[in-house]
C-alpha cells in the first residue's frame, strides 16, 4: 500500500502544478508603452536646442504626470501651448469657445485651436521649429482631435515646422471598423476625412494616412514623424492595454462611456437627449415623451450584448462639462445602457438601431441636419425611415472593406 500512497501523493502534487504551469506557459501581455514614454527614453537628446510647441490635453500623461510638466522638469525648451476642444487642461465642455491665454501652472502662453482659429496661424508658430502632438483619441471620425491634428499638420507644412506625433492606443481597438465613409458634401470639423465612423486606427496611423493619401491642404511637404507605442496589438481594446483611463473629454469619464459613444453620439443629431447634463452621458438616452416598452429594450439589448434598463433622468447645467444640455431641468423617460461584453459589442450598429427604435417610439422627436455631419451621409435617412429589415452593418459593408484595404500601408501595429 505504501507505493500506492506514494504515487497518489505525487499525482495530487502534479495535478496541482498543472494550472501553474499553464499560467507560466502563457505570460500576461505586458502593459502598452505609449509614444510619450518612448520620446523620453529614446529621443530626449533630439530636443536639445529646439524651440518647442505642445499640442496636448490632459490625456498627455506619463505615470500620472502631464508630459508638459515632465519636459519642463527636464529643462526642455517649451515656448508655447496649443489647446484643442475642451482646453489644454480639459476644463471646457463640448463646443465651448476657448480663448487664448496663459497656462496658470507653467506661465506659458496658450493658443486656442477651438475658438476664432482652429488652424494655427503664422504668428502663433513664430519662433517654433518643432510641434509635439499628444492626445488620446477614442476612435470615432466625429471626435474632433483628428481634425485638429490635420490642421496642425497643414499649418506646420506651410510654416516649415516639424511635427512629432506621440502615439497612443485606439480604445475601441484596431480591428473594429464600422459606419459609412464620409462623403465630401458632409465634410466638417466633426468629419474632415473620407474614413468610416469607427476607423480602427491610432492617431499616429491616421497622420500617416492623411499625409500618404494627400489629404493635407498644403502645397508644402510636411516634415514629421510618428513615435509609435510598444507592446500594442491591433486586437487590443482599452482594458487589454493595462493603461489607466484618463478622460479624453469631460463627457467620457470611463472606457465604457467612450465605447458606447461611438454609436449613441448619433442622438446628438436629434431632439432626444444623449445624456449630457447627467453623470452618464451617452449611457442615458431619453426625452420627455418617449414611450419605449421594456420588451423592446430587452430585445434590442440582447441582440447587441448590452443591458437596457428603463430609467428617468433630469439633465442639469454642469459648468465645464455640459453647461446647457438638451431638455435642461426636465424629467426625461428613457433607458440606461450597461455593457455586458465590451469585446463583442458593436457600438455603431447598436447606436443606429437604437436611434431607429427610439425615434419610432417618440412621436415628438425629430432628427436635425447635424445628424448628416455625424453619419457623413444622408443615407442614414433611408434606414431610419425603413422597417429595419437588415442589420445596419449591411449598409456600409462594402465601403468598410474598401477602407480596410486602403489603410493597410499606414498601419503600425
Amino acid at each position: 500500500m505504501k507505493p500506492l500512497l506514494f504515487c497518489s501523493a505525487w499525482l495530487v502534487l502534479f495535478l496541482g502544478l498543472v494550472p501553474a504551469c499553464r499560467q507560466m506557459a502563457q505570460p500576461q501581455q505586458p502593459k502598452v508603452t505609449v509614444g510619450a514614454e518612448i520620446l523620453l527614453r529614446d529621443h530626449l537628446g533630439e530636443l536639445e536646442g529646439r524651440n518647442i510647441g505642445l499640442v496636448m490635453n490632459p490625456t498627455a500623461r506619463i505615470a500620472g504626470t502631464h508630459v508638459l510638466d515632465t519636459l519642463l522638469d527636464l529643462q526642455v525648451n517649451i515656448k508655447a501651448l496649443y489647446a484643442p476642444e475642451h482646453g489644454f487642461r480639459g476644463d471646457r465642455g463640448a463646443g465651448e469657445h476657448i480663448e487664448d491665454g496663459v497656462d496658470q501652472e507653467s506661465g506659458l502662453p496658450v493658443f486656442s485651436l477651438y475658438g476664432e482659429n482652429r488652424k494655427p496661424q503664422p504668428d502663433m508658430l513664430e519662433g517654433i521649429d518643432l510641434l509635439i502632438f499628444d492626445m488620446q483619441d477614442v476612435g470615432a471620425r466625429f471626435y474632433t482631435y483628428i481634425s485638429t491634428m490635420g490642421l496642425v499638420m497643414e499649418a506646420a507644412a506651410d510654416n516649415d515646422t516639424e511635427v512629432w506625433i506621440l502615439d497612443r492606443p485606439n480604445p475601441a481597438g484596431g480591428e473594429y471598423v464600422s459606419g459609412w465613409v464620409l462623403e465630401p458634401a458632409y465634410s466638417s470639423f466633426v468629419g474632415a476625412y473620407p474614413i468610416p465612423v469607427a476607423h480602427g486606427m491610432t492617431l499616429g496611423e491616421m497622420a500617416r494616412m492623411i499625409v500618404g493619401e494627400g489629404w493635407l491642404d498644403s502645397g508644402q511637404e510636411l516634415d514629421y514623424k510618428v513615435i509609435a507605442s510598444e507592446n500594442l496589438d491591433r486586437s487590443m481594446k482599452w482594458p487589454d492595454t493595462g493603461l489607466e483611463w484618463i478622460p479624453p473629454s469631460p463627457n467620457l469619464p470611463t472606457f465604457e462611456h467612450s465605447l458606447v459613444y461611438l454609436g449613441t453620439c448619433f442622438f446628438e443629431g436629434t431632439s432626444l437627449s444623449e445624456g449630457r447634463g447627467t453623470r452618464d452621458p451617452f449611457l442615458n438616452i431619453g426625452s420627455p415623451t418617449l414611450q419605449v416598452g421594456p420588451d423592446q429594450l430587452t430585445g434590442l439589448g440582447s441582440q447587441y450584448g448590452v443591458t437596457l434598463t428603463p430609467t428617468e433622468f433630469r439633465p442639469v447645467s454642469m459648468p465645464g462639462v455640459a453647461p446647457n444640455p438638451k431638455h435642461i431641468d426636465i424629467m426625461l423617460q428613457g433607458a440606461r445602457i450597461s455593457l455586458d461584453d465590451y469585446a463583442a459589442f458593436d457600438p455603431v450598429a447598436f447606436g443606429i438601431e437604437m436611434l431607429h427604435v427610439f425615434l419610432e417610439a417618440d412621436e415628438g422627436s425629430e432628427t436635425r441636419n447635424y445628424i448628416y455631419l455625424l453619419a457623413g451621409t444622408d443615407r442614414i435617412d433611408a434606414y431610419l425611415n425603413s422597417g429595419r429589415q437588415e442589420s445596419p452593418n449591411k449598409l456600409w459593408e462594402e465601403e468598410v472593406e474598401a477602407f480596410k484595404e486602403q489603410r493597410k500601408p499606414y498601419l503600425l501595429y
